[in-house]
């Protein structure tokens, strides 16, 4: 079977089942350039929303470092205080811009494909070291596309980059001869943009690469024709279980109705083919139920097992089909034969009444009213 799977050709697209299995294997579709992009346009961004707070606590720091009293140069101890000082406001200072690179960093990954923690993802395995695997990653052809995207980052970027220079070459030359404060405001802005705009170009990249990942991962996970085959027998059972499991409802279906016989009122017939048992009991349900039904075999069984119980047996073809047909068993019969059964049932309390008390033989109608839509010839 494994070498029938191997030379097959997967042209089927993978099952729920082979998704689910890859995504407890770790194996989700994942875009390292949209992580890319997010982290590079956050970092951007936080640059120019925490940049001024940047400026300031970082002039501070200097200003703290640069000035000393005379009694702290001679103080050895002094070193280490400016350097804890010095640490915890340079954290401080960067504490936003990290908290911004955090959040983007985990909402990156999962943006595509979603959360998936799993354990198989990292355990060690013989292909990872194979050095003929590692070729084959090296120059195949997924190898060859995560070139010509990187050389299209490298050029994309590139080109933004000498933009930017070109536009911006008097404002860095004007930079050099501002104060220390302004100067520094105004780097960071010019850094911030520079970045956010060839951070953007990670967008065109990003929308290319989105499309390509989850067709690989989707060519990756496609199955052969037996595969999907033969996961729909693991899943569903092979047939002749399934079968087998059917008959077996089918025979204590049976055998529970055949249980229930004794307790009818009259058996319908048709008279050879069908055969169908009904009760009713006054207060208990509104109208008649239907206990038992049979064909062939089972309708001569239904017959023998009222004679065994001295159950009325009624023949009227169109009625035992309209039953049989229309009404599932241990259910009402439809509002439509109401009238028809009726008619069956009072004419079975009159034969009741004749055994025990003799007169005249009662005789059941001919004409029963049986609606079209309830008729099956």
């Amino acid at each position: 079977m494994a070498d029938e799977d191997s030379s097959a050709e997967k042209t089927q697209e993978p099952t729920q089942k082979r998704l689910e299995k890859a995504r407890e294997d770790g194996d989700t579709v994942r875009s390292p350039e949209l992580n890319t992009m997010a982290i590079l346009i956050t970092g951007s961004a936080a640059l120019l929303m925490f940049g001024g707070f940047m400026i300031q606590a970082l002039a501070g720091l200097m200003g703290h470092n640069f000035i000393l009293a005379r009694e702290q140069v001679f103080d050895t101890s002094a070193m280490l205080s400016h350097l804890s000082v010095s640490a915890m406001q340079g954290l401080r200072s960067m504490l936003p811009v990290f908290g911004m690179l955090l959040v983007a960093a985990l909402l990156g990954p999962i943006g595509l494909g979603g959360w998936n923690m799993s354990a198989k993802a990292v355990m060690p395995k013989a292909s990872r070291i194979n050095p003929m695997s590692g070729l084959a990653r090296m120059f195949g052809p997924k190898a060859l596309i995560e070139l010509l995207k990187a050389a299209a980052k490298v050029l994309v970027v590139a080109a933004i980059a000498l933009v930017i220079m070109v536009f911006n070459w008097q404002r860095m030359l004007g930079i050099m001869a501002e104060p220390l404060l302004p100067a520094m405001g105004h780097t960071l802005i010019i850094l911030g943009w520079s970045v956010l705009a060839m951070s953007c170009a990670m967008i065109l990249i990003t929308i290319v690469d989105i499309p390509f990942q989850i067709h690989s991962h989707t060519e990756k996970l496609r199955m052969t024709f037996q595969q999907v085959k033969d996961e729909m027998k693991d899943t569903d059972g092979k047939p002749e279980v399934k079968q087998r499991i059917r008959q077996l409802q089918y025979q204590m279906t049976q055998n529970r109705m055949l249980s229930n016989l004794p307790d009818a009122d009259v058996i319908v017939t048709n008279p050879q083919h069908y055969a169908v048992a009904l009760k009713y009991q006054q207060g208990a349900s509104v109208a008649p139920i239907m206990i038992g039904k049979g064909i062939d075999f089972m309708a001569l069984r239904i017959r023998e097992v009222a004679k065994e119980h001295d159950i009325p047996i009624v023949e009227s073809p169109v009625l035992a089909r309209a039953i049989y047909y229309n009404t599932d068993l241990d259910e009402e019969i439809p509002e439509g034969l109401y009238k028809a059964v009726a008619q069956v049932l009072a004419y079975v309390f009159q034969l009741r009444q004749y055994k025990h008390k003799g007169g005249r033989r009662p005789v059941l109608s001919d004409n029963l009213l049986i609606p079209d839509d309830l008729r099956h010839d």
